[in-house]
């Protein structure tokens, strides 16, 4: 009967537990429930329950002296599930009974354990079992020693496995509540933060969500300055704000420039109490109690941090840190976005500026030819107003070389730049000559093309000027030399011993056949322009026009006591060319080697053969030629700057090689090192065969420019 009675009582007991903490869901309230039916049942002046997570971390508690609810930390919920009684209980996974604490290791002794205080006493602890996992611990405890004996465990324990699936469900559905209560607060804040995207109101809105999800006094922003690497507070808003923007804070000093250097945030509550707490941490006129603080994160790197201070309701949520963290990394992302979009404005602001001050015209066309921007330039040069010009197509206003641009610009498209020359037509009918400079740009985030027109009027005219001095050259000097060149060999014919006077003479001839060779290239540079074909060409042997050549320029170089080689190891076929032209080419190679070779030094011509072309080169050991104007010494009136000792000219003498070369059928180059000299190389046609009776040559190729 007694046994009956018990069993009765005890199912009494079991269903009144299972309808206390089945009628809440909230995890506080079904702790709190369960820990006073503990004590009710079983005894015990004090108690506690630890709720695990999965991964066996402290979650929450709820600790019971006497009839008052305690507060609690996170480092005591550690220290409660890593040492002592209940950390046995976690690892071991089953009950423990200790009837005097003074007398069991396993029991973590406390301040209030000591003889002048409480003493010994007697514990119970049992494990949260649900589902076969560990959902907890519960603990029990009583003043006085040997107060607990097996059969309070045996009702602990059973209360336990009672309550368990509903703590497990109220540990659930509290992380559910809490998922939903940071993910809302979270879209709020991505949804409020994004809303603009300058920075003063993206500061103040990043400080107005953190405030309103933490419910804090204050908050503050602090940003990492590029130059110091110190935290700069820009922001702050609440209780005493305004004594906290424009503070400094060292990179590696107080809780912000450690959280800026570890990357992940903190919470501190009772933050005057951390040994840690230094002047760093805090701010004029503000009373630190409680302190978060997040990391501001853009791209897995650090850029500042987000602090609040002093929770309303005197400590801060569990989630508190998740929120910040996240609200951390959406103010990263929009303050990135914002420097981004202000380096953007700047640099279309600069764009614009260097748009509307260029001293070139310059139009932004769409991918139609319309013209959508024009610079003050263009007008000014074209004569037609902003909206005439906004009226008008690109080939309306210059005719488009559509080989350089490709049809229908395909060939802008591709990213490729065109360069032409052209004619702009202007408002008043007439036209200026222009170089076109055309490419892709992107402009007022619109893919489009700009077209830059350079006024190069003076150029033409200089040209022009420089094409009648050639002409007048030719024309007005050459009959008169002619006249000269005759005089000196009739004079040379009546006093033949006269030494002196035929030393004279021969000076006189060396210098009049220089300056007829220039007169004749000025006018083969004029004919090849124009297109016309070299007629003159005769089959030549080139060991005779080297030597011919060399001994025309020897008094130059034995001047300058400089030696003269011919290097032509082999036998050289015979080679189809205007002879005088190719003797003036050779001759021309040589002076412009003479003339950038130092005192003393050395110059040599050879020549290889491939069967269809002769390969000349002439080398010297000057001062080289830099990579960038290889190409350039051969335009027409081209001198390299630099020394002040370089020779003068023209301009001409290499211009002249090449229009030559290139008329031959051949190639002309320039191989060069810097302080070693320069290598000129250049290849004509080899005389071939009887065709007609006449000698011909092959199909012409192109010499491969090896060494």
């Amino acid at each position: 009967m007694i046994i009956e009675d018990r069993s009765r009582s005890l199912l009494e007991l079991l269903i009144n537990i299972s309808r206390e903490v089945a009628t809440a869901l909230d995890l506080r309230t079904v702790l709190q429930r369960l820990l006073y039916a503990a004590l009710q049942h079983v005894g015990g002046e004090r108690g506690s329950i630890v709720v695990m997570d999965d991964l066996g971390k402290p979650v929450d508690a709820t600790i019971v002296y006497g009839t008052k609810f305690q507060d609690h930390t996170t480092q005591q919920l550690r220290d409660t599930v890593e040492h002592g009684l209940a950390g046995w209980v976690v690892q071991h996974g089953k009950a423990a009974l200790v009837a005097d604490t003074s007398q069991d290791d396993r029991w973590l002794r406390r301040a209030d354990d000591s003889s002048e205080k409480s003493g010994a006493k007697s514990a119970i602890c049992v494990p949260l079992m649900a589902r076969d996992r560990l959902v907890g611990v519960l603990t029990l405890v009583h003043s006085i020693p040997n107060t607990f004996n097996e059969e309070h465990l045996e009702l602990m324990q059973t209360i336990a496995d009672q309550a368990s699936v509903a703590v497990l469900n109220a540990r659930l559905y509290t992380e559910s509540q809490r998922t939903a209560r940071v993910m809302s607060a979270l879209a709020e804040g991505a949804a409020a933060i994004n809303t603009s995207l300058e920075m003063p109101d993206v500061w103040r809105r990043v400080l107005n969500q953190t405030m309103q999800a933490l419910q804090v006094e204050t908050v503050a922003l602090a940003l990492i300055d590029p130059a110091s690497n110190d935290l700069v507070f820009h922001a702050a808003a609440g209780y005493n704000s305004g004594n906290i923007i424009g503070r400094h804070i060292p990179h590696n000093q107080g809780f912000a420039g450690l959280v800026m250097n570890e990357g992940r945030g903190l919470v501190l509550p009772s933050v005057r109490q951390d040994a840690r707490y230094s002047e760093v941490d805090k701010f004029g006129g503000i009373e630190m109690r409680d302190i978060a603080i997040a990391p501001i994160q853009s791209q897995g790197k650090v850029i500042g941090v987000i602090e609040a201070i002093n929770p309303i309701s005197g400590s801060f949520d569990p989630d508190a840190l998740v929120v910040m963290t996240g609200l951390g990394s959406l103010a990263g992302t929009t303050i990135q976005n914002a420097e981004f979009l202000g380096r953007m404005q700047k640099a279309h602001q600069r764009y614009r500026e260097l748009f509307e001050d260029s001293v070139d015209p310059i139009l932004i066309t769409d991918w139609e030819g319309r013209v959508l921007e024009a610079n003050r330039q263009a007008v000014a040069l074209s004569g037609f107003d902003n909206d005439q010009l906004h009226a008008m197509s690109i080939d309306q206003l210059h005719e488009v070389n559509w080989n350089h641009t490709g049809l229908n610009f395909e060939t802008l498209k591709q990213d490729d730049v065109c360069n032409y020359e052209s004619s702009l037509l202007r408002q008043d009918g007439g036209t200026t000559p222009i170089a076109v400079h055309a490419h892709r740009v992107e402009f007022e985030e619109t893919d489009s093309i700009q077209w830059i027109l350079r006024d190069i009027t003076e150029r033409k005219e200089l040209d022009a000027m420089r094409d009648d001095m050639i002409a007048m050259i030719y024309h007005d000097i050459r009959s008169p030399l002619g006249n000269i060149v005759s005089s000196l060999e009739m004079m040379s014919v009546l006093m033949p011993n006269d030494q002196t006077l035929v030393s004279m003479l021969n000076i006189a001839r060396s210098s009049t056949a220089r300056i007829q060779r220039l007169v004749n290239s000025l006018l083969d540079i004029n004919r090849l322009e124009a297109g016309q074909e070299i007629v003159d060409q005769k089959a030549v042997e080139p060991l005779a026009l080297v030597r011919e050549a060399v001994r025309d320029v020897e008094p130059i170089a034995n001047g300058r006591q400089q030696k003269l080689e011919i290097k032509l190891t082999t036998v050289l076929p015979f080679i189809w060319v205007d002879a005088d032209m190719i003797h003036r080419v050779i001759v021309n190679l040589l002076e412009n080697s003479i003339k950038y070779t130092p005192v003393e030094g050395c110059i040599e011509i050879g020549g290889v053969t491939d069967g269809v072309f002769v390969k000349f080169w002439v080398r010297d050991n000057g001062p080289g030629i830099p990579a960038a104007n290889k190409e350039r010494i051969f335009d027409k009136f081209t001198r390299l700057r630099g020394s002040k000792n370089r020779p003068g000219g023209l301009g001409l003498g290499l211009a002249f090689c090449r229009l030559a070369v290139l008329g031959h059928g051949g190639d002309i180059w320039v191989e060069s090192e810097l302080e070693k000299g320069s290598t000129f190389w250049f290849t004509l046609p080899v005389a071939q065969k009887k065709v007609d009776g006449r000698l011909g040559v092959t199909d012409k190729l192109v010499w491969p420019k090896d060494n």
